[in-house]
């Protein structure tokens, strides 16, 4: 198969979407990649890198766009991409397109079929997702104790105080794997935590893990309002998977916060969890809500695009590998995990929680109908 790597083009977005020890693996394979001059070097791999392990490397994107079978991205397809994506071409990416109409409308004007990252599970997880989770979780308690210094705006409130100084709380609503990393980071650096999730087993394990430096906190409307009115710091990490993020934090619940307060919303790729939430970038990272700051910054990861680029290959590899050496439908048709990874094809949605999501927030599902994966793969 004849795989192509373009380069991120979101603002500030330094990830690539393959290692060059990844190129090695597939080219290996008997697989030809093209990779866009320049693409690895926000993630300290040079174009001579890739050559070494064995890529094509062509100078602009429309190249790449032009001769994959495959594409390979990390973020939703933006700009000149929307219109570059074409019917039989196969795009593997984080796609979220739950939260946004302009992507899911080009996807599927285009009848591209795409492969979220984002939706692909093995049992109850989501393996590819779960590395961008942990490093947007442990940079959101970084993030948010720097814009908690008075010379960012913040109340001045060190994480972990001093002795003889109250420490700041830091309220983390939902405990998967992004909550989780958020909170161990936020109480290694000396702040109180409080994790809140619906799942009480969840809620449990992190307690016995953990061994109670989390506190939990069942999740319903009077527990976070209450919690979140005496935070210092609320990170906001509710997932579903393929559906836009419901929104926990209201506009009221955080007028009660204390001014200088700061909120990081992870969900902003889902549409957010917080009322007041919109997407920003690393080069404008916070906005302000009256004395409240945002920072909703929806590719975290891409600010470390070292680890995160090698994080997001060593779990994305074995997947790539299986769809470019069987072909798209045998490998969607032998993993049922990788088959939820098929958020459209040919003009439709595929993945239920997409659709429902774009019914309701999107007001695209009166012209677009719905198509079961099992349908698609009975006839391919």
């Amino acid at each position: 198969m004849l795989i192509g790597v373009p380069t991120e083009i979101m603002n500030n977005e330094n990830r690539v979407a393959l290692t060059n020890g990844g190129v090695h693996e597939l080219v290996t394979a008997g697989h030809t990649v093209v990779v866009q001059a320049g693409a690895g070097i926000g993630s300290g791999i040079s174009d001579d890198d890739y050559r070494a392990a064995g890529a094509e490397l062509v100078d602009d994107a429309a190249q790449v766009w032009e001769r994959a079978e495959m594409v390979l991205k990390v973020k939703e397809p933006v700009d000149e991409e929307l219109t570059r994506m074409r019917e039989g071409q196969l795009l593997f990416a984080y796609l979220h397109l739950a939260a946004s109409a302009e992507c899911t409308k080009a996807i599927l004007d285009s009848k591209v079929t795409a492969l979220a990252y984002e939706t692909v599970t093995r049992g109850r997880a989501l393996p590819l997702l779960a590395p961008m989770s942990q490093v947007a979780g442990r940079l959101a308690p970084v993030a948010g104790a720097y814009h908690l210094t008075q010379a960012t705006g913040g109340s001045g409130v060190l994480m972990g105080g001093v002795p003889g100084t109250r420490r700041a709380n830091v309220v983390v609503i939902g405990g998967g794997v992004a909550g989780e990393a958020a909170g161990v980071i936020a109480a290694g650096m000396g702040a109180n935590v409080r994790v809140i999730d619906l799942n009480l087993e969840r809620l449990a394990e992190l307690d016995q893990i953990h061994q109670g430096r989390l506190d939990t906190l069942a999740s319903n409307t009077m527990n976070i309002s209450e919690a979140v009115a005496d935070a210092d710091l609320v990170i906001g990490s509710v997932l579903i998977p393929g559906a836009a993020a419901p929104k926990l934090v209201t506009a009221q619940m955080v007028e009660k916060m204390r001014p200088g307060s700061v909120l990081v919303d992870i969900a902003i790729d889902q549409g957010g969890c917080f009322e007041n939430s919109r997407p920003t970038t690393h080069q404008n990272p916070t906005y302000l809500v009256g004395d409240k700051i945002y920072y909703c910054v929806s590719n975290m990861p891409g600010g470390v695009p070292q680890t995160s680029t090698a994080a997001l290959t060593n779990a994305t590899l074995p997947y790539i590998q299986r769809v470019a050496s069987k072909g798209w439908e045998v490998a969607l048709a032998a993993d049922a995990g990788l088959a939820a990874g098929l958020n459209a094809h040919a003009g439709q949605i595929t993945h239920r929680g997409v659709y429902d999501a774009m019914a309701e927030d999107l007001g695209l599902s009166e012209v677009r109908d719905f198509a079961a994966v099992e349908d698609i793969l009975a006839n391919a």
